[in-house]
């Protein structure tokens, strides 16, 4: 199998840079022959990208069946989400969430049962074999390698990730609980472990192709408005009302923390220019009622709002959206729409955290890497237990199936932008300035700037209020 350098080499002497993507997917055919073919095809380009690799045709993630012809929601609509019944739905919950993901990497590798392996180990030993698993366990030895336990239906093997071999080392570092990935390795001569070669994640295909509307239409995205804090930039949003009311946009999505609520932290009362919760969504239903109602407004809940922690979270409930103005839907976190055929995945994104916290490198100030990995494990949040509550249900509502044009985040108020194989991530920071709890956790937020997305290109823009 070539590594990535030999790879990389054997480009620059055909006089060609190459993406890593196309490395990527050399090392996953396992065949050398490919490189002089795409060399071939690139001519004289000077970087080689996947449009080279021959009979690679770009492919659209399902096909669109517009009920709705300007707006839907697929997934997350108000009071789909239900409640949690007992420890006995955490079994489905994972189930469904390994048959999900397992078949996205099955597509690019054949893998064998874990048990397979543990009950003939002489049959299979030191040869190459493949497994797909979900993570129990990672851990890095005293010689700095990486040990992973890895678990399917039928059994469960420990995976080694050599710190020599950079060119899946790297990838194995930000390996996370509960991730379902697929290892090709060999396996030891005691056969209880498995050296691996090669990793596999869910992934967007490499071929994906984002579908684009065939009609004019522009939606605004935003959110963390939080309404009711003492860091409300409310000058700023009048500026942001008042364009609207001159704009051509036709959609307004706020992904989450719509208000401030009460008792989030401690010591919130303090920073409260409204301390009823009633009262905060009052204030923030007069200002959408005030933004032009030929705009069709979408609007999550985030962990500030008034519903459970756990995700997914339920739509506000009507009790607190009676004021709400009728041009707006209410909508489940995370929820899946559909613009004119284009698909929006809105997450508010409190697993941010948890994945900044874990992920070697990873920052708050770049939130479009933190997309990027969420793509790539075709999860939005993957540990389990940690900071974000996840409600285990019967099937894994977190799971990133089908494959949206845009995904958008909010929750840690920092604007940032990324592409990842067809896919746009954005993450819409916030409508607050920076909050004492910010100034002691070093974050600077990027507030009062809103994205537009032009849904017949899928070219974002980004607007500053402040």
């Amino acid at each position: 199998m070539l590594a990535n350098a030999e790879i990389v080499r054997r480009f620059l002497e055909t006089k060609h840079q190459v993406h890593p993507d196309v490395v990527n997917y050399i090392r996953e055919q396992d065949d050398p022959s490919l490189i002089d073919r795409i060399a071939a095809v690139a001519g004289d380009a000077l970087v080689v990208s996947t449009e080279h690799i021959p009979g690679l045709k770009k492919v659209r993630d399902g096909t669109r069946f517009l009920v709705d012809p300007e707006l839907e929601v697929i997934m997350g609509s108000a009071g789909s989400t239900g409640s949690v019944c007992g420890h006995e739905d955490a079994v489905h919950y994972f189930r469904n969430r390994y048959n999900t993901l397992s078949s996205m990497i099955r597509t690019r590798m054949t893998a064998m049962p874990i048990e397979a392996l543990l009950k003939s180990p002489g049959r299979y030993r030191e040869e190459e074999c493949s497994i797909i698993g979900m993570v129990i366990e990672v851990r890095t030895t005293p010689k700095g390698h990486r040990l992973v336990e890895v678990e399917d239906p039928s059994g469960v093997i420990r995976v080694l990730f050599n710190r020599g071999r950079d060119e899946v080392f790297e990838e194995a570092e930000r390996i996370l609980p509960d991730d379902v990935i697929g290892v090709k390795g060999k396996l030891s001569v005691d056969g209880g472990l498995l050296f691996a070669e090669q990793l596999f994640r869910p992934d967007v295909p490499i071929n994906n192709a984002p579908f684009k509307s065939d009609r004019p239409g522009k939606a605004v995205l935003i959110s963390d408005v939080h309404v009711g804090s003492n860091t409300f930039l409310l000058d700023a949003w009048n500026r942001f009302a008042d364009w609207l009311q001159d704009s051509d946009a036709s959609y307004l999505l706020i992904a989450g923390d719509l208000v401030d609520g009460i008792g989030i932290y401690p010591g919130q009362e303090n920073e409260l220019t409204i301390k009823n919760i009633y009262e905060q969504y009052d204030v923030f239903a007069g200002m959408l009622r005030d933004l032009p109602s030929r705009i069709r407004i979408v609007a999550a809940p985030g962990n500030h709002d008034v519903v459970r922690m756990a995700e997914p979270q339920p739509a506000i409930p009507p009790e607190f959206a009676a004021n709400f103005p009728s041009n707006c839907t209410l909508v489940e976190n995370p929820c899946l729409l559909n613009l004119q055929g284009v698909r929006v995945l809105m997450y508010h994104g409190r697993s941010i955290d948890d994945m900044i916290g874990l992920i070697p490198g990873a920052s708050y100030e770049r939130p479009g890497e933190i997309m990027v990995e969420m793509l790539k494990r075709r999860l939005l949040a993957a540990p389990y237990g940690m900071r974000t509550p996840i409600a285990a249900m019967k099937t894994d509502r977190l799971v990133i199936d089908p494959l949206p044009e845009i995904l958008l985040t909010g929750h840690i108020h920092i604007c940032g932008v990324t592409r990842y194989r067809g896919v746009l991530g954005l993450n819409a920071g916030t409508w607050q300035s920076q909050t004492s709890f910010q100034k002691q956790m070093n974050v600077h937020p990027t507030p009062a700037r809103a994205f537009v997305v032009d849904l017949q290109t899928l070219q974002p823009e980004v607007i500053d209020f402040s």
